[in-house]
């Protein structure tokens, strides 16, 4: 296998062998009466077209659904565990090319599909077809448009239904390929339908990243030479390093191909950086198009997943795709990526974003998707009159995709930044290792390395989860942080956090015990907290700006970012210090 994820040998042809067909027994798929409709996939992304698309059988029990893997593709190794996930039955490659079938849905035209017997149903590939893949079908020609897969040979089956996403495809099509143009119809994109369907979820979505008030910024890396993290790959630690993690959250979405290739492992392990630093990785099946409801901004190279994120909602897309040779000229991928800004230095983030001009993203998107909400209902009809059945009266909807997954690794360590002014500090944290030390360095003890919590000058705990047996033994909020200020000789600062908003600090020389409470803000009918640690933060910096903590009650402001949230220091109540953390 070369470099751009390509069969090491041949050109990347339809691979037709003799060109002869198969030639078993021809028995039916099925032997129920029942029709049988085959899904074959070559690659993990295009199994995910393919189960996309199934609602249009959903509840009608005269389909039987099977599935096959079509050999020759290097990224299909993932295929096969999506279908044991989903639950389908799977029929060995050998076994699906001696049997007949009503209907054969594919979303790519590559590989020895001329070997399945039955009409063939060739459904959409990602978004616009904005890509040539080089060395592969005929030069300069978008990759699922080429006439080198499309034009069939005397022993291949013919594709009843070419189901487009646009008129503008359509055209292509029959520019490139007449005869294959006969039988396509714009169907829409049942992918995108999903996303539409789903964007009521996205403050469901955000609460399951733990998004909250944060920025969530996307990042999406198509594969091959060209892609984001083969010609940035230290983009997404760089944002990490460079952005506050109490403002903006980072997430990224790699296509499957480029995680078939790596593989999950050797992915994980080059992104640990920003992976450490609270990066979440999005799932390649359903998980990306929640994260992109999810998002607020999104860091493009030129793969179609930012058509998907432009068409659902207009907002800020940045490219950091540089000139190559896989960009179709003058496909929607191509219009989007020479109007929206383009991001230099990691450091230059926040103003290519706020360059974006609205409407741009989705002036682009259109240009590739028609049909919008429609696509099910386009398909269902399709392939029920193929079929030669009347589709089932209740017609399913789309599956709204699932929550995402929250990041799988937490930052507890911090160069926290901070300047003090009249009224208040304003707090800036930065994962530790990843960027330049700060003010001071804040630890959660049990979530970090005991190195870092002896290098501390704040120390915190959370709540520890409940004990799964019946004795137990619990320290005190204030018995806890009086224990951190003995063990550590370096820690200045020592904090329970107790309950939303509520600590127990004690700081090194004062004998007293103190409540800090942070006041929860109120925009536009929403309430926003904050991490109490960053509120601890700003006390510890502005108790050692003033040698010292206030005698009575006294408050600070906590700023991070455009946000002031009002911080309230006072003695602690016997209560409160006694509470059990």
């Amino acid at each position: 296998m070369d470099t751009y994820g390509r069969r090491a040998t041949g050109d990347g042809r339809r691979a037709t062998g003799d060109g002869r067909r198969a030639t078993g027994d021809g028995r039916r798929a099925t032997g129920d009466g029942r029709r049988a409709v085959l899904l074959a996939a070559r690659s993990a992304v295009a199994l995910y077209r393919l189960l996309d698309a199934l609602p249009v059988f959903a509840g009608d029990d005269r389909i039987t659904r099977l599935f096959t893997l079509v050999p020759g593709s290097d990224f299909g190794v993932d295929a096969l565990s999506v279908i044991d996930d989903v639950g389908g039955r799977t029929l060995p490659w050998d076994d699906a090319c001696r049997r007949t079938y009503d209907l054969v849905l594919t979303a790519s035209p590559k590989g020895e599909l001329s070997l399945l017997r039955g009409r063939h149903v060739l459904l959409p590939h990602g978004a616009g077809f904005n890509k040539s893949i080089p060395g592969e079908g005929s030069a300069d020609s978008a990759s699922g448009l080429d006439p080198e897969y499309l034009l069939p040979s005397d022993d291949d089956a013919p594709i009843a239904l070419h189901a487009l996403a646009h008129p503008d495809q359509v055209a292509r099509l029959a520019a490139a390929t007449p005869t294959a143009a006969e039988r396509a119809k714009v169907v829409g994109d049942p992918t995108l339908e999903r996303i539409l369907a789903s964007l009521s979820l996205r403050d469901r979505y955000r609460t399951a990243l733990g998004t909250g008030s944060r920025t969530l910024i996307v990042l999406a890396s198509t594969w091959g030479p060209e892609c984001l993290l083969r010609q940035r790959p230290d983009l997404p630690a760089e944002l990490a390093a460079h952005l506050p993690c109490d403002e903006y959250q980072l997430a990224l979405i790699v296509h499957p191909n480029e995680r078939s290739l790596l593989g999950r492992y050797e992915l994980t392990e080059r992104l640990s950086p920003a992976l450490d630093a609270g990066m979440v990785l999005a799932g390649p099946y359903e998980e990306w198009g929640s994260v992109l409801i999810a998002a607020d901004a999104l860091i493009t190279d030129h793969g179609s997943t930012a058509l998907y994120y432009s068409a659902a909602r207009d907002r800020p897309v940045v490219n950091v795709h540089r000139s190559g040779v896989e960009l179709i000229p003058g496909s929607p991928m191509d219009v989007l990526l020479r109007r929206i800004p383009e991001l230099g230095p990691a450091e230059a983030v926040k103003e290519a974003l706020k360059a974006y001009r609205p409407g741009t993203g989705n002036a682009a998107a259109q240009a590739a998707f028609a049909g919008q909400g429609e696509s099910l209902s386009r398909l269902r009809t399709e392939v029920y009159t193929l079929l030669g059945l009347t589709p089932p009266v209740r017609h399913a909807p789309p599956r709204l995709l699932p929550s995402p997954a929250a990041a799988t690794r937490t930052p507890a360590a911090f160069d926290v930044h901070a300047a003090v002014f009249a009224e208040g500090v304003r707090i800036d944290r930065r994962p530790t290792g990843i960027g330049p030390p700060g003010h001071h360095l804040a630890v959660e003890h049990g979530g970090a390395s005991e190195q870092l919590a002896r290098s501390a000058g704040l120390l915190y705990r959370r709540p520890l989860p409940p004990s799964p047996t019946a004795g137990e033994v619990a320290w005190t909020a204030a018995g806890w942080a009086e224990h951190a200020l003995s063990e550590y000789s370096g820690c200045r600062s020592a904090a329970a956090v107790v309950a939303s908003g509520l600590c127990v600090l004690r700081v090194r020389g004062d004998e007293h015990t103190y409540a800090v409470r942070v006041e929860p803000r109120s925009e536009g009918g929403r309430i926003i907290r904050i991490d109490p640690a960053a509120a601890l933060s700003a006390v510890h910096t502005w108790s050692s700006a003033h040698h010292g903590m206030p005698d009575d009650e006294f408050c600070l402001n906590c700023v991070i970012g455009d946000r002031a949230f009002r911080v309230l220091l006072r003695p602690a109540t016997d209560e409160e210090a006694g509470l059990v953390i």
